[in-house]
């Protein structure tokens, strides 16, 4: 099996599942769009617990009522991001989620986690000139 060539573009992606650690949060941003926050935690088999960051742009209104404690798949991208707070420059890496759905809803899950194998299978595709 070969292994697969990915395009100058690069690939960002980012498949997550894990336990709500708190309830999802709604904030407004200056532009008026809503960003619902979610902290994951990852259990990796082995490893310590981690707490990952979730800012989900445009997510439905069903998802601001998952409750802390209910396992999650996300599909979205990493970013780190600067911003000022009280004069000091700080910087947040996270997860910007495209995607995503509570593990119980099974058939969901499965179609989410296909259409991410089949971005990947995209980003691997020789590039033509």
């Amino acid at each position: 099996m070969s292994s697969p060539t990915f395009s100058a573009a690069g690939v960002n992606l980012a498949v997550l599942v894990g336990t709500l650690s708190r309830d999802p949060q709604i904030r407004t941003l200056p532009s008026g769009d809503d960003v619902l926050g979610l902290e994951l935690t990852v259990r990796p088999e082995g490893g310590p617990a981690e707490s990952v960051p979730v800012a989900w742009l445009g997510a439905p209104s069903a998802a601001a009522n998952w409750v802390a404690g209910d396992e999650i798949l996300v599909l979205g991208r990493v970013r780190r991001r600067y911003f000022r707070s009280d004069g000091v420059t700080q910087g947040r890496t996270e997860v910007v989620a495209t995607m995503g759905v509570p593990t119980r809803h099974a058939a969901r899950a499965r179609r989410l986690l296909a259409d991410a194998e089949a971005s990947l299978e995209l980003a691997g595709e020789p590039a033509t000139a």
